[in-house]
């Protein structure tokens, strides 16, 4: 069966892999564009799995500003200063310091939390499950799902992305990534609100 041109191009496009793989993509699926980006997409996000053990010391500080009434200042590294000027990754990094503005996360990641304050929230929902009178032997899975949840909200890579709730801010930082063919990693952010005492 013969290949559409005009698929190759825009697969190649969308996932950031050669002229030839897009090709071999799409003869291996009969031509069906959606199952061969399918594909492409999830062979990307391995590689950028596998790519995420090399150094990432390039990049940039990104700003944003809304309104004059909240400020984001946000520190995004990559492998080399050719893909930090790129449109790809320039645009990444507004992303993340928008939804930084509109979600105001407290972490980057749950690495970023120290034991102390994960055993401090264990606690307190340790201590509300048993007032509520839970199950004795049903209270570690209980805390260990609200904890997880309770982290998760507050915690940058975890949070639902504001442009696409349907995935995680993690999700949308490593397709990035797959398209770039670089190692992507958000080191730190700091916002600010106007009024609001630290």
């Amino acid at each position: 069966m013969a290949i559409d041109i005009a698929d190759i191009k825009r697969l190649k496009d969308l996932t950031g892999v050669g002229l030839t793989d897009a090709k071999v993509a799409l003869t291996e699926v009969n031509g069906d564009f959606d199952k061969a980006l399918a594909a492409m997409r999830k062979k990307g996000l391995t590689k950028a799995e596998k790519r995420g053990e090399r150094e990432a010391r390039a990049g940039v500080i990104g700003t944003y500003n809304h309104d004059s009434r909240i400020g984001v200042l946000v520190e995004v590294n990559c492998e080399t200063d050719f893909v930090s000027r790129g449109d790809t990754f320039q645009d990444l990094v507004k992303d993340l310091a928008m939804h930084i503005a509109a979600t105001n996360p407290e972490y980057v990641s749950t690495a970023d939390i120290s034991d102390d304050e994960k055993k401090k929230v264990e606690t307190e929902f340790a201590d509300k499950a048993k007032a509520d009178g839970k199950p004795a032997d049903m209270i570690d899975k209980i805390v260990g799902g609200q904890v997880q949840k309770h982290f998760a909200e507050r915690c940058l890579l975890d949070q639902p992305f504001v442009k696409n709730p349907d995935i995680t801010v993690a999700e949308h930082v490593k397709a990035n990534a797959a398209l770039m063919n670089e190692n992507v990693v958000v080191r730190r952010f700091s916002r600010l609100a106007l009024g609001e005492v630290s």
